[in-house]
């Protein structure tokens, strides 16, 4: 048994994951603006290093799992900035600033959430995924506010996924005992999904996109939560890099001849 982080521990998915852990017989540190273990804004700087101070001295300055799974979902009237901040830079810092205590207790695992809306999603923008990964907090936020936070998710969940695959293959992560992975779940039945739900300017969309869910539906929590205890766990090792969908088969209905798609070495 180990000792695991979990961001946005309070609802939805990392709420089903910290529950599922803790049944396993894992520590799990929790981390959300309330009712968990360390509160804090992951939105900000501030909160960020916070969280990373105090998850240290939690953990002893040993964690053999991390789940950064807060996040917010676009919104009409929510800045686009407040998503760039809290579900790109909020989960990157994170990994990050913990990584050394992962290396700490390797072999060890850190997954990432991504979305599928990153390739179910169709018009967002590119500039904002590649202004993400150039690591410039403010300038990728100005680049975000161009346009609204409804096309902003797919794109910091874009460059969160793109993120993951570029470290997870060195010496940092893999060199040092450290699978880093990310999954991209489909419509779950969350709070943040009933948000959705919520504003009627966005209902129609939520359900056109459930109604084209195969196995019929919105997921569960609890099934993510199944997915990420097994790529925490020690049979999940060679999984590498590796942007896993649950998804009830949205993105194999949209894009069903994409992927595989043939490796071109000249780029």
């Amino acid at each position: 048994m180990g000792t695991i982080a979990i961001t946005g521990a309070g609802s939805g998915i990392g709420a089903a994951t910290t529950t599922r852990l803790r049944a396993d017989g894992h520590t799990v540190i929790g981390v959300d603006l309330k009712n968990a273990e360390v509160e804090v804004d992951l939105g900000t700087e501030a909160g960020r290093s916070e969280a990373i101070e105090r998850i240290a001295e939690l953990s002893g300055g040993v964690l053999n799992g991390l789940v950064p799974c807060a996040g917010i979902s676009g919104l009409p009237g929510r800045p686009a900035s407040l998503l760039v901040s809290v579900n790109y830079f909020g989960s990157v810092r994170l990994l990050e600033g913990l990584r050394p205590l992962l290396a700490a207790g390797a072999p060890s695992a850190a997954v990432a959430i991504s979305s599928n809306s990153t390739t179910c999603q169709p018009g967002y923008s590119m500039d904002l995924v590649n202004a993400c990964l150039l690591g410039d907090e403010e300038a990728a936020r100005a680049v975000a506010d161009q346009g609204d936070s409804i096309n902003a998710y797919p794109a910091t969940k874009n460059a969160l996924a793109k993120w993951v695959r570029r470290n997870a293959i060195t010496p940092e992560w893999a060199g040092a005992g450290i699978t880093l992975n990310a999954i991209a779940p489909g419509m779950i039945a969350t709070p943040m999904v009933q948000e959705g739900y919520d504003d009627p300017t966005i209902r129609p969309g939520m359900e056109m996109f459930a109604s084209s869910i195969p196995m019929g539906g919105a997921g569960d929590p609890e099934q993510i939560a199944g997915l990420l205890a097994f790529l925490l766990g020690p049979d999940a090792r060679f999984f590498c890099g590796s942007v896993i969908f649950c998804d009830g088969g949205t993105d194999a209905t949209f894009r069903t001849n994409d992927w595989p798609a043939l490796w071109n070495p000249q780029g």
